[in-house]
């Protein structure tokens, strides 16, 4: 079941969340939608009673948009022994102690509670959410995360109106004053986002406050931040950095956000020899429109080379005389094979023959040969917009990149993952035992070598994918760009 909790009031951006979820109807999975006005995330001072309760319209955009049933629980189902005397989750403080987290305080500790109940009663499969709240969003995607909460968080884009501004229940407050003024806040902060990716203009806050304030809006605060960890950043030391703002128009609350960029996404996936990396990083690239950059075979097509004009792999002054006018090429993914030349000549099943498998440990030792992959790496990562996957792309090829992973498998899972594709590509199979002795001796040499060792960099996330499908995989990595690539910024190919 997929579910999509609101507190009613619903307008266009929810009508979007209902429809992404009823098109991710898989195994003919119904989508709920709940309507909870949660009492627990108002202030003393905030607009509970007044909030918009229009449970009727709400059935019927639901209903439009695909939902399958409406659940409007009250106040005893969600909180059955009274909210006095109800169990409370406590958001980190790290994650609400900035943004809206400052004037509301208690805000997300409800949020987080309520959310936490609904997916006890319901037990969806996938939780859709909106990125307009992206402080809220990613507080929910950390709960759902250190509770090992059995629901995956699908994120949909911030949805606007025809005027620009951000979709909300609390728009019908506004008179149209004061809608100009909110149509004049998401302005501000988009030319402020467009200006730093087009000019590279540095971003100046106080500009930024001048220009609301002057506009008759009343700051509540204007923030950069990491979009994951929700601390401050600079965002001229980051590709990728959330600018996030609240203002008040008249009463009315109302917030929005913008990414500022300097590049598209990278993505850099890391990893042992055999962890299935260029499986899952080819299928990965293609559901998330990345370019595929197969950083593996680049080293295999020059050890290629060597073994076909018969250079001692091992010596490294002979190798680096095959690097002149060396030209590797990877074309786009076909079907899910990107084609590989080498000096113009097509070599893509030629660099996995086994000889060359042997030999591509000690050929990408040579300090030339990594330099000379790096350089040609790098200059392709420039723009931005791909993944590659290798054994050094995130501690010395993208060390920028927005996303790293350290793909794994326990050696024994690694040889028989080995063994299956020996055979598949028609090659003799070695016993189990051999092919385990064989990977533990590559990731000795590969991790103890002088020149970029194997290494999971300080900032990569570790994923062991013993017992995982292909696709379980690949889900965990959409999962882990999805915290810090929004929709808003790199939408899913449809």
């Amino acid at each position: 079941m997929h579910f999509v909790p609101t507190m009613g009031g619903l307008h266009q951006g929810h009508a979007n969340l209902i429809s992404a979820a009823s098109r991710h109807k898989a195994d003919e999975a119904k989508t709920l939608v709940s309507v909870f006005v949660n009492p627990l995330q108002f202030g003393p001072d905030e607009d509970f009673a007044r909030y918009p309760r229009t449970f009727e319209d709400d059935c019927e955009l639901a209903e439009q948009c695909g939902a399958s049933a409406i659940w409007c629980p009250d106040e005893e189902q969600i909180y059955p022994g009274g909210m006095a005397e109800s169990w409370r989750v406590q958001a980190p403080k790290s994650l609400q102690s900035g943004l809206c987290g400052s004037t509301r305080p208690g805000h997300f500790d409800g949020v987080v509670t309520v959310v936490c109940r609904l997916l006890a009663l319901a037990k969806p499969h996938q939780l859709f959410l909106g990125e307009k709240d992206w402080q809220q969003l990613t507080i929910l995607r950390r709960m759902v995360l250190d509770l090992g909460l059995a629901v995956r968080v699908r994120s949909v884009p911030t949805v606007r109106d025809g005027d620009g501004l951000a979709s909300s229940s609390r728009n019908r407050y506004l008179n149209a004053q004061q809608r100009q003024q909110g149509v004049l806040f998401a302005q501000v902060l988009r030319d402020a986002s467009s200006a730093f990716l087009h000019r590279a203009t540095p971003l100046d806050l106080g500009q930024l406050r001048f220009r609301l304030e002057e506009g008759g809006l009343s700051l509540e605060y204007v923030e950069v931040v990491d979009p994951w960890l929700l601390q401050p950043s600079k965002p001229n030391e980051a590709s990728l950095t959330l600018l996030a703002a609240a203002v008040r128009c008249g009463s009315t609350r109302l917030i929005d956000h913008a990414f500022l960029m300097t590049r598209s996404p990278l993505v850099a996936i890391d990893g042992p020899a055999g962890a299935g990396k260029s499986t899952v990083t080819r299928a990965f690239a293609k559901r998330l429109g990345l370019v595929y950059l197969d950083t593996g075979a680049m080293y295999r097509a020059v050890t290629w080379l060597v073994l076909e004009q018969g250079v001692d792999p091992a010596d490294s002054a002979a190798v680096e005389v095959v690097l002149n006018d060396l030209e590797v090429e990877l074309e786009p993914l076909q079907q899910g094979v990107q084609a590989v030349r080498v000096n113009g000549h097509e070599v893509t099943d030629a660099i996995r023959d086994p000889r060359v498998t042997a030999s591509v440990s000690a050929v990408a030792a040579h300090a030339c040969v990594r330099a000379a992959m790096t350089a040609q790496q790098q200059r392709m990562g420039e723009a931005g917009g791909l993944v590659a996957e290798g054994r050094d792309i995130g501690t010395a090829v993208f060390p920028h990149a927005e996303l790293k992973v350290f793909l794994t498998a326990t050696p024994k899972e690694r040889a028989r993952r080995r063994a299956l594709d020996l055979a598949a590509r028609g090659h003799e199979v070695p016993a189990l035992p051999e092919l385990e002795a064989q990977i533990v001796e590559r990731d000795r040499l590969d991790s103890t070598r002088e020149v970029a060792p194997l290494l999971q960099a300080d900032d990569a996330i570790e994923l062991i994918s013993d017992g995982m499908s292909i696709e379980q995989v690949i889900n965990a990595l959409e999962d882990l760009f999805r915290r810090r690539v929004a929709e808003e910024v790199w939408p899913t190919p449809v």
